[in-house]
């Protein structure tokens, strides 16, 4: 409707200027015939508008504001070049145009207006009147400013309506984002990562690759689930899932899922560094996380938990079937096969604190972490036996250069290390371990 009011208000500027022109003498009386077809023309330019945004919806404004240059250009060999009324009509149609489509529609508003001037002057031969009467020009100006104010006023109305429309996208998309960062907490961040950015697709489909996979659970738990509170045994579970997520993801392993107290990750994918690299971080995160055990043990013990909970895991290297299982209405991205099996048999067979890994996962490790051979077990599901080792530390921790400091017994536990502590921190530590030092020492005396 915006471009129909200005339409009609910007021919209100041509038949005024050509109905005073008259009444002045200043035109010939046989140009009055503009004076109807000025008004008229409008309402048939809307019918052809729709009819031009139906069959050549892009290129519709710039043919209309085609033919509009066109009448201005007529109009104004009519009025014989009387410079009032025919800048008026020229700034009118450029105006016009150029709060339209810009620039480029504004240019081929002005061209049509010279060809239609150009062919006009060659068809009648006007006569040119260089001189304005005063009321010709205060009807040309007083028309042209009401077009003016009257677009101006459509155009801040479209800048009100257009801000509305942004503010509620920019909700939507704040909604939207705050969806995603909720359902993305049921995923691994890699997996919600290479959904959202298109990189896979979600559909039931797998492939086979050669993943690392861990498996970890505590030792004892169970008991400990009989004697707690469903709340305290809530907050605990809940305190140590959360510190085992926190180092999956720092060593970009993706988290398979959460069984109760058990943990399952896969390195490999979707993002893979390679087989060796994957089986390092793997076995790095795995070490991690015993360390991390025992300074939650220590915040337990501090809440009234006596029982010494230990984390024991299993790692395996091998071709899986990774990928998306379950229906087309819910599916589940996880990891299949008997690689994944062993992996968890191994977390099984281990004892409390204890990392086994396979054969396969200690041919790509050894040269970066010590392990001990703990020769073959028989391992349900596999019809041989399988040659496991058991996982020391970083070569670079072992021996004078360790980097960390451990010990328990009954009234004291410790576990210092240095790699871990920031500089600013250290004299808080030195300070702590000389007051625990001196009690020490003055409960021996006495």
């Amino acid at each position: 409707m915006r471009e129909y009011y200005s339409r009609v208000i910007a021919y209100l500027i041509i038949a005024a200027s050509v109905a005073v022109g008259t009444y002045c003498q200043h035109l010939a009386f046989e140009n009055v015939w503009i004076v109807p077809y000025a008004l008229l023309y409008p309402h048939l330019a809307q019918h052809l508008s729709k009819r031009l945004k139906q069959n050549k919806p892009h290129t519709s404004n710039a043919i209309m504001l085609g033919i509009d240059g066109l009448h201005c250009g007529i109009a104004i060999a009519f009025m014989g070049f009387s410079p009032v009324p025919s800048l008026m009509a020229l700034l009118a149609v450029t105006f016009g145009a150029l709060v339209s489509d810009g620039l480029r529609t504004g240019a081929v508003a002005v061209l049509s207006t010279i060809i239609g001037t150009v062919l006009t002057s060659a068809a009648i031969s006007p006569q040119i009147n260089l001189d304005t009467p005063p009321l010709l020009a205060l009807a040309s100006i007083g028309t042209t400013i009401v077009f003016i104010c009257i677009t101006g006023y459509f155009m801040h109305q479209q800048s009100l309506r257009l801000d509305a429309v942004r503010c509620e996208i920019k909700r939507e998309q704040e909604k939207a984002a705050r969806l995603a960062r909720n359902l993305a907490k049921y995923l691994s961040p890699q997996v919600w990562e290479s959904i959202f950015s298109g990189k896979k697709t979600v559909r039931l489909e797998t492939q086979r690759k050669k993943l690392t996979v861990f498996f970890s659970d505590i030792k004892g738990f169970t008991e400990l689930s009989e004697e707690l509170e469903a709340e305290a045994l809530t907050d605990l579970l809940n305190n140590y899932l959360n510190e085992m997520s926190k180092i999956c993801l720092k060593y970009g392993g993706t988290i398979d899922k959460f069984i109760g107290d058990s943990v399952m990750v896969f390195f490999g994918d979707p993002a893979s560094q390679g087989a060796k690299k994957d089986a390092v971080a793997a076995v790095s995160m795995a070490i991690a996380m015993r360390k991390v055990m025992k300074v939650l043990r220590q915040q337990w013990r501090s809440q009234g938990i006596t029982k010494p909970l230990e984390i024991r895991m299993g790692l395996n290297t091998g071709y899986c079937t990774v990928g998306n299982f379950g229906a087309d209405t819910r599916m589940d991205y996880t990891i299949i096969g008997r690689d994944v099996n062993l992996a968890s048999r191994l977390e099984s067979a281990a004892e409390s604190g204890e990392i086994l890994i396979s054969h396969e996962t200690y041919s790509l490790v050894k040269d970066v972490i010590m392990c001990c051979d703990k020769g073959q077990i028989s391992v349900k599901g596999f019809t041989r036996p399988v040659q496991i080792y058991q996982v020391v530390d970083f070569r670079r921790d072992l021996g004078a250069t360790s980097s960390y400091v451990e010990h328990e017994i009954p009234g004291f536990s410790m576990y210092l290390d240095t790699n871990g502590i920031q500089n600013f921190d250290k004299e808080r530590v030195i300070y702590a371990l000389q007051q625990a030092a001196e009690k020490l020492r003055d409960k021996v005396i006495m």
